[in-house]
C-alpha cells in the first residue's frame, strides 16, 4: 500500500518556507507520494457546483490565492529525492496540449521518473472561460484528444497528430519522459470518467465522498468497484491491469466515527479506525491512499500541520 499526502496550493501555507517544510517533512516521514491540486484563476462569483460537497459549495472559496500546479510540482521535484508526485488532478483542458506535454515531460525527465499524472475534465465553467481554455462543453473530448497528443509526443520518434483541436507534423519532441509510460490516473466517479479509465488509464482515482456516487462505507465501496469492473468488461479491459488509488479529503480526528445506513463511515474517527479502513480497502485491491493533513483544527498553522503529519506517521503509517 502506497500512502500519500496533499500539500496546500491555496491558503496561508503556500508561503515558500512553509511549503518547503511540509514537503521535506513528508519525504523524511516516509510518505510515498505527494499530491498537488489544480486551479489557475477562480472567478469571484461561481454558479458551477463543486462535486464533492453536498451543497456544491467550493470549500477553498473563490477569492483564495492559488499556486500553479505544474510549476509547484517542478519546485517540489527540485526539493526531493524519493517522493513521487501525483497531480490531483490536472484539469487537462486548462493548458494547450503541446505545452502540457512539454511541461509534464520536463518534470518527469528532471525528476528522474517520479511523476504520476492524475487527470480530470474539470467542473468550473467560469474558470475555463476566465483563462481562455478549450470549450467547457467539449471538455471530455478535449481531455481525450490532449492525452492522445501527449502520448504521441512522448513516444514517437517522428510525432504527428491530426485531431479536432490539435495538429502537428514534422516536429522534434525531446527529451522524452524517463517513464514509458508516465502513469495516468483518471479522477472521477461518473460514467464518462469510468469509460476513460477503462479505455486508456493505468489507474482509477476516485474520491469516496461524491454525493452522486458515494463510496464511503465498505459496502458502497464494493458497489463502486463493481461499477468500475463493469466498465472494464465493456471495454474488454482486465481490471487487474488498472491500479485503484483512493483520494481522501480529510485526516484522522477531523470527523467522529459516523454511521451510514447502520454501517461505519470509512475514513472518519480515530487513527485506529483509519488503519482498519486502509487495511479493508487494501484487501479489495486498492494500492494507494492519500490524505489531507492540513487546513483544519490546529493544522491550520505550519507547526500544527507538521505535528499532524508526525501523528499520522506514528498512529497510522507505522501500523500498516
Amino acid at each position: 500500500m502506497q500512502i500519500g499526502f496533499n500539500i496546500p496550493t491555496s491558503g496561508p501555507l503556500i508561503e515558500p518556507d512553509s511549503l518547503t517544510r511540509i514537503v521535506m517533512e513528508g519525504e523524511a516521514l516516509g510518505f510515498d507520494y505527494v499530491t498537488i491540486s489544480d486551479h489557475i484563476m477562480v472567478p469571484a462569483n461561481l454558479d458551477s457546483k463543486y462535486p464533492y460537497t453536498g451543497t456544491g459549495e467550493f470549500p477553498a472559496g473563490a477569492s483564495a490565492a492559488w499556486l500553479e500546479q505544474l510549476a509547484t510540482t517542478a519546485y517540489i521535484a527540485a526539493l526531493t529525492k524519493k517522493l513521487r508526485f501525483v497531480l490531483s488532478v490536472m484539469v487537462v483542458p486548462h493548458r494547450p496540449a503541446v505545452l502540457t506535454a512539454k511541461l509534464l515531460s520536463t518534470i518527469d525527465y528532471l525528476s528522474k521518473g517520479r511523476l504520476t499524472l492524475g487527470i480530470g475534465v474539470g467542473w468550473c465553467r467560469e474558470e475555463f472561460e476566465a483563462i481562455g481554455a478549450a470549450p467547457f462543453d467539449d471538455r471530455g473530448h478535449v481531455t481525450d484528444e490532449w492525452m492522445a497528443a501527449c502520448q504521441e509526443l512522448w513516444t514517437a520518434d517522428a510525432p504527428k497528430f491530426n485531431g479536432k483541436y490539435v495538429k502537428f507534423d514534422d516536429v522534434v519532441f525531446t527529451p522524452k519522459p524517463v517513464q514509458n509510460p508516465i502513469p495516468i490516473w483518471v479522477g472521477g466517479e461518473s460514467a464518462p470518467a469510468l469509460r476513460r479509465t477503462a479505455k486508456y488509464a493505468h489507474g482509477w482515482y476516485p474520491v469516496g465522498t461524491n454525493p452522486q456516487h458515494p463510496m464511503n462505507t465498505l459496502s458502497l465501496f464494493k458497489k463502486g468497484l463493481g461499477r468500475f469492473q463493469g466498465f472494464c468488461a465493456k471495454a474488454e479491459r482486465n481490471p487487474a491491469e488498472i491500479a485503484v488509488a483512493l483520494r481522501v479529503l480529510s485526516g484522522p480526528g477531523v470527523k467522529a466515527r459516523g454511521q451510514i445506513d447502520g454501517e461505519a463511515e470509512m475514513f472518519t474517527g480515530t487513527d485506529a479506525d483509519w488503519v482498519s479502513d486502509i487495511k479493508a480497502v487494501a484487501e479489495l485491491g486498492v494500492s494507494a491512499v492519500d490524505v489531507r493533513l492540513f487546513g483544519y483544527g490546529s493544522a491550520q498553522s505550519l507547526d500544527g500541520t507538521i505535528d499532524n503529519m508526525r501523528r499520522f506517521r506514528d498512529g497510522v503509517l507505522s501500523k500498516l
